[in-house]
């Protein structure tokens, strides 16, 4: 298993670098965190403990964000939803969602995300702000909820959609506005090196 996950990064590394395939448009670290032993509960499937990382030669993609968003969140979630049906095998990705405002998205986040996914759609949330604190830090994924002086709820939040290999690691970041069809062949890429 870490001979494999060496080899993949290491192709990764030769890809990205303008080898035979075409250049990753996300964002390698180096090294490339692990996430591994992080759970949270999937509210999509009763609370179980779902872990950061794919099924073997698959991909997980992860975003942290809220339901209420008006607009990074919905749009990321769709260009990922349509850059994942574009692939040969749509059912080698799965995607999750992390809440960062759980006080107003545990009781709807499944649904929220099951529109998006309704299959390999994983709705990620829990009410303790330390292991939520814990679960970004690697991520680099920042937020505040907030409520200002009007009484209203303000969430700030960044915006990066994460790759997440079968030996949890984040193996791609992408900023927001990438495009659906270089989200659709960075994937495709990165399920080729997995094989």
């Amino acid at each position: 298993m870490r001979r494999a996950a060496v080899v993949i990064a290491l192709a990764l590394v030769v890809a990205a670098c303008g080898g035979d395939d075409r250049e990753l448009v996300g964002f390698q670290r180096e090294p490339a965190p692990v996430v591994s032993e992080f759970e949270l509960p999937d509210l999509s499937n009763d609370g179980e403990s779902f872990a950061l990382r794919a099924e073997p030669g698959e991909l997980l993609l992860v975003y942290f964000g809220y339901t209420n968003c008006p607009d990074f969140c919905p749009t990321t979630l769709s260009d990922a939803r349509l850059a994942r049906q574009r692939l040969d095998d749509p059912s080698q990705v799965a995607v999750a969602m992390v809440a960062i405002d759980p006080d107003r998205d545990l009781p709807v986040l499944a649904d929220y995300v099951g529109g998006f996914f309704p299959e390999r759609g994983h709705a990620l949330g829990t009410d303790d702000p330390s292991l939520l604190a814990r679960v970004a830090a690697p991520f680099g994924a920042q937020y505040d909820v907030s409520t200002n002086d009007d009484g209203e709820i303000d969430v700030a939040h960044t915006t990066q959609l994460y790759a997440i290999d079968d030996a949890g690691r984040i193996v791609l970041t992408w900023q927001f506005g990438v495009s659906i069809d270089d989200l659709a062949g960075d994937m495709a890429q990165l399920l080729e090196l997995s094989a």
